[in-house]
């Protein structure tokens, strides 16, 4: 029989309740089609919250149970409450129990608390190197209510939104199927999509993905990368002037981003300030582009100061520089250093104001993704 793992730890309670409202109480040549090539999916994503830490907290919203890798239930969780799962060599420990993994789930209609948040879905607590890593398995279209209001604000037109659901379910997939990692599919930050578990979710997230719903982009027959930034300043680009080997449906097509806070920036700094940060080229006396994309963005530039020459990507400038993109130009007048620029991200695929402006003036989710994603077409992918 189960026992109660009882911890000292209480979980916030408030924390949680804030989210109990979001719960469900009941143009262009796009079409929507089935893919039947396709095997059908089990939509359940395996997203890595925690990774290679001594210790996670977990918990449960209701009562919940911890099982062992059998799936055989080997305690319960008291409801609100916490458990410490911490490493131990090459094991981890939950109370007085060692094991390479275990399950922590909530009842029907529960959350897990991972770490210091809420999701949806139930974790896997696994021993990773010398250290524990919390996965949270998830329902691909409750993940997504969460992302859609971790990458776009949840006040925008519903039509971005649902633009940005199909974008982001689209993404997740295609970089699910090509994961390197054995053990998860993706993490939670922008280096895969920003994920925050129930703090993200609004009434507008949900009905984005529920009107959305199992729809991606396909391009002969296969689910794309649809990749989206902020704003590109007017014009996206060529994925291959960018990243890498041209790519048919992520084509530089003109945005509709003008007049967002981020389509021009501006940023200054002193010639010593700049110093700091790029000691070896020193107090800065030039910086001339040596290569740029068809939009201007820079590739490559040559930094010249009083201590040496530098040669950087532009991408490398813009993270030491902490810059919006790297659609932009220097000029140097005596002790001061002016940036000027436009956009925020790398400016592929779909811009995200650009989806806000185009949903404003009445445009339809099919019409912004036809609009950023050429030649793709919108499918319904078929679930088990």
């Amino acid at each position: 029989m189960a026992h109660s793992l009882v911890s000292s730890n209480s979980l916030n309670r408030q924390s949680l309740l804030r989210f109990w409202k979001f719960l469900p109480t009941g143009g262009l040549a796009l079409f929507l089609w089935v893919i039947w090539g396709l095997p059908a999916l089990a939509l359940e994503l395996r997203v890595a919250i925690r990774e290679n830490e001594p210790q996670v907290l977990v918990g449960t919203s209701n009562t919940g149970v911890v099982r062992n890798q059998q799936g055989q239930s080997i305690a319960q969780v008291p409801e609100g409450r916490s458990l410490t799962i911490s490493a131990q060599g090459s094991q981890v420990q939950i109370g007085d129990t060692l094991g390479q993994s275990f399950w922590v789930e909530p009842s029907a209609g529960g959350f897990v608390f991972i770490g210091d948040r809420w999701y949806r879905g139930r974790v896997l607590v696994t021993a990773s190197g010398s250290g524990v890593t919390a996965i949270n398995y998830v329902d691909l279209e409750y993940y997504l209510y969460s992302v859609v209001g971790g990458e776009m604000p949840t006040s925008w037109p519903l039509e971005a939104l649902k633009a940005q659901a199909v974008a982001a379910r689209s993404y997740v997939l295609y970089r699910r199927q090509r994961g390197r990692q054995p053990h998860y599919d993706v993490g939670t930050t922008t280096t895969w999509q920003v994920y925050k578990g129930l703090e993200e979710e609004a009434y507008s997230t949900q009905a984005a993905v529920d009107g959305t719903r199992h729809q991606v982009l396909v391009y002969n027959g296969h689910v794309i990368e649809a990749v989206f930034h902020s704003s590109s300043g007017g014009h996206t680009e060529n994925v291959e002037d960018v990243w890498s080997s041209p790519i048919p449906y992520l084509r530089g097509v003109q945005d509709y981003d003008y007049g967002a806070p981020v389509f021009e920036w501006a940023q200054s700094f002193s010639v010593d300030e700049l110093s700091l940060m790029m000691p070896d080229v020193g107090r800065l006396v030039s910086a001339t582009p040596q290569r740029t994309t068809p939009r201007g963005r820079i590739q490559e530039i040559r930094m010249e100061g009083d201590r040496g020459t530098l040669v950087m990507t532009g991408n490398d400038l813009r993270s030491v520089l902490n810059l919006r993109s790297t659609l932009f130009s220097i000029a140097v007048s005596g002790d001061q250093v002016q940036i000027n620029g436009r956009g925020y991200g790398h400016g592929i695929g779909m811009s995200q104001w650009g989806a806000h402006n185009m949903a404003q003036q009445g445009y339809s989710y099919r019409q912004i993704l036809g609009h950023y994603y050429q030649g793709a077409q919108l499918a319904s992918i078929e679930v088990r």
